[in-house]
């Protein structure tokens, strides 16, 4: 156990030395802000205008159903701020295994007494790590709004751990990709064109058939992604997102255990 605290200490230390790390997370962070304030403005805004006045066919102070916080805000800043972190997860993955490929110090590590499934265990919770508190950072504006306002708090917190469970979910196909390189440009590269296959499969729904279909959504991030923005938290969904980050690590830890064999 304490050399793997040591491992689990070098990587905290390496994560948060690199100022990519503090790029990505000021950057995520100020973008959530921003998109989270603007539809809660255009919120705000469409309630003040059918609160004063009679439009489009509507009686004073009647609110239509179409204007709630579900479609208007949750919804579309869930959407945005998944794409969003499509970009900059992988530029924080992409070194965590490539760079000891690259500098040659995974065969010491390998060789160190830890086994892989400590090696991977440490990294990978470094890795989560950084993704919740990246995503705790993003929402302190969101919740301070929303707390203030007395409205959907509930409901804030299941987007926001709908977009942890993506984070998890692309920091692993991350992990994966950077355990198979030595190359930190190859690593972000081909996470960013994975990550983006695996995100949706709807565009493909019409040229195949009804079966086949049915395995591509359950294959997909978003539509186990986006029924977080709805309010609902799904114990299939938690399911999917925590496979996926096992069998990423199981994936690293064969990885790891073939190279350590061939040395």
């Amino acid at each position: 156990m304490t050399a793997f605290r040591a491992l689990l200490k070098k990587e905290l230390t390496v994560l948060f030395g690199s100022p990519v790390a503090y790029l990505v997370l000021t950057t995520v962070a100020i973008l959530t802000a921003i998109t989270f304030f603007e539809h809660l403005r255009l919120y705000n805004q469409q309630l003040f205008l059918y609160a004063s006045s009679s439009m489009a066919g509507f009686e004073s102070d009647t609110i239509p159903d179409y204007i709630n916080l579900r479609d208007t805000v949750f919804f579309p800043v869930m959407e945005q701020l998944g794409l969003l972190l499509l970009l900059p997860i992988p530029l924080v993955t992409m070194g965590v295994f490539a760079r000891e490929r690259d500098t040659g110090t995974d065969e010491l590590l390998l060789t160190s007494g830890l086994s892989p499934t400590q090696i991977v265990a440490a990294k990978f919770t470094a890795t989560f790590g950084f993704i919740v508190l990246m995503m705790a950072v993003s929402f302190l504006y969101p919740v301070t709004a929303i707390f203030q306002g007395g409205l959907g708090l509930q409901h804030l917190m299941a987007v926001f751990m709908g977009l942890v469970l993506l984070g998890v979910a692309i920091a692993s196909i991350g992990l994966v990709c950077s355990a198979c390189t030595s190359s930190n440009i190859v690593a972000a590269s081909s996470t960013i064109t994975v990550t983006y296959l695996l995100y949706d499969f709807g565009w493909s729904y019409s040229f195949v058939g009804a079966g086949v279909a049915n395995v591509l959504e359950v294959l997909s991030l978003h539509p186990h992604f986006s029924r977080f923005s709805e309010g609902l938290v799904s114990l299939a969904d938690i399911t999917f997102f925590l496979m996926m980050a096992l069998a990423a690590a199981a994936i690293v830890r064969a990885s790891l255990e073939l190279r350590r064999v061939s040395a």
